[in-house]
């Protein structure tokens, strides 16, 4: 790429921040990246990718002489005007974003009129305008702030970045919006350049309305359920309307991951706080969390009572291609399978050493046939590729039990009821 291309700084290298400063060393830039966490940064300048998401470590690799990580921040300062905030916002107890991370920022910038800060961090709509007076209180007027809210999905965000369906820039209308516009540019990418708060609210309402989606098709998968109709004829059917489209519309075991759930939870609790009560997502909320449990009275159904029952849970992370354990719904299923005294089994192909640390009292197997050996029921939660392959007139010789509750509609019915299993998935009336 062109060598004419400006250093920036990427601050935070979680999934967002590393994806980031990757994607831009692969444009030509030199990155340098800013975390407090010393042993990632030990680890990153070792080669090492703390986390799993596919292509990102050959991007690095390839690119290592383009980025810099350190924890400290003057470097970031002395070569780049263009500090982009990629620091997490985890929910608090009120449902309200955590701000702790981004406030720690700013607090750290110095005087400068050659500087911006550009949020790809999820934050609430407001969030630009009280750092802009944060930065007046503390002296700092000449600093710049521009909101670029990042879209990439988890296992496929490499693509994401190289291949934008928008870029949103919210700005005042200076260099710094100018500085963020150009940078992207080569990606020729359609562009939403718009003011600060209109930014912060295109990615909340954008998360907003898939998880909104995906709770209506949820909802439509269990009135399937109860009228004999099949929700993937449903969903076929819809998504030709170009108004609803395809996407978004595979029932499942409900959402999660680091998104979803958040910013569902930050834009309904944002609404209460400015005075108005987003009924809706009330809604979305409530279907998703019950979605979940709906998975226990299909065992029930089969299975009677669960104490010391032996339940395989296929899959773990919250989707497939990460190793992501936020928010999973396996977290909930193994928690309400063990409350009501059965013993879980699990296997993850990538997701595992999370998972250690979030479940106890699971047992981990090494592999999906082992998981299922002994077991009584199976629950396939995670849609891994693997999952497709698997041998189920193999399982029926060491399974314990018929049952096979499919949570993503991703195995072939007919090939599982061939094996002799009893098969559910979700919304598939009968």
């Amino acid at each position: 790429m062109s060598p004419e291309r400006e250093p920036i700084a990427v601050i935070g290298t979680g999934y967002v921040g590393l994806v980031t400063a990757a994607g831009f060393a692969e444009l030509g830039n030199e990155v340098y990246c800013v975390d407090v966490d010393a042993d990632k940064v030990a680890r990153l300048n070792r080669g090492e990718i703390p986390i799993w998401e596919p292509g990102l470590e050959e991007l690095v690799a390839r690119h290592r002489d383009r980025l810099h990580f350190s924890t400290e921040l003057a470097p970031a300062l002395e070569h780049a005007r263009l500090l982009f905030v990629a620091v997490g916002t985890p929910p608090t107890y009120s449902g309200d974003a955590d701000l702790s991370a981004v406030s720690a920022v700013v607090d750290a910038m110095p005087v400068s009129d050659r500087h911006a800060l550009v949020m790809k961090s999820t934050v609430p709509v407001g969030t630009g305008a009280a750092v802009k007076r944060k930065f007046v209180e503390q002296g700092k007027n000449g600093f710049r702030y521009v909101s670029c809210p990042e879209f990439l999905k988890e296992g496929a965000a490499v693509t994401d970045f190289l291949n934008p369906n928008r870029v949103v820039v919210g700005d005042d209308g200076d260099w710094a919006g100018d500085a963020v516009v150009d940078l992207y540019s080569p990606l020729n990418a359609p562009l939403v350049r718009t003011d600060i708060a209109s930014a912060e609210m295109v990615k909340l309402a954008s998360n907003a309305f898939l998880a909104t989606k995906i709770s209506f098709i949820n909802e439509i998968a269990n009135v399937c359920e109860e009228t004999g109709a099949d929700v993937s004829e449903v969903a076929r059917g819809m998504g030709l309307d170009e108004r609803i489209g395809k996407h978004f519309l595979r029932p499942g075991v409900g959402y999660g991951g680091s998104c979803f759930p958040k910013d569902v939870s930050a834009l309904k609790q944002l609404a209460g706080n400015s005075g108005y009560h987003f009924q809706l997502l009330t809604a979305v909320i409530e279907v998703n969390e019950l979605q979940k449990r709906r998975v226990i009275g299909k065992l029930q159904k089969h299975l009677g009572s669960l104490v010391g029952k032996r339940v395989a849970l296929l899959g773990l992370a919250f989707k497939a291609n990460t190793d992501d354990m936020r928010e999973a719904s396996s977290l909930v299923l193994a928690g309400r399978l063990q409350a009501d005294g059965a013993r879980v089994v699990a296997y993850d192909p990538v997701a595992e050493d999370h998972a250690r640390e979030l479940m106890s009292g699971v047992e981990f197997a090494d592999s999906a046939l082992g998981a299922l050996d002994g077991a009584d029921a199976v629950v396939l939660v995670t849609e891994w590729p693997e999952f497709a392959e698997l041998d189920w007139d193999e399982a029926a010789k060491t399974m314990a039990g018929r049952i096979v509750i499919d949570g993503r509609n991703f195995l072939e019915p007919a090939r599982v009821t061939g094996a002799g299993f009893a098969y559910e998935g979700v919304g598939r009336g009968g």
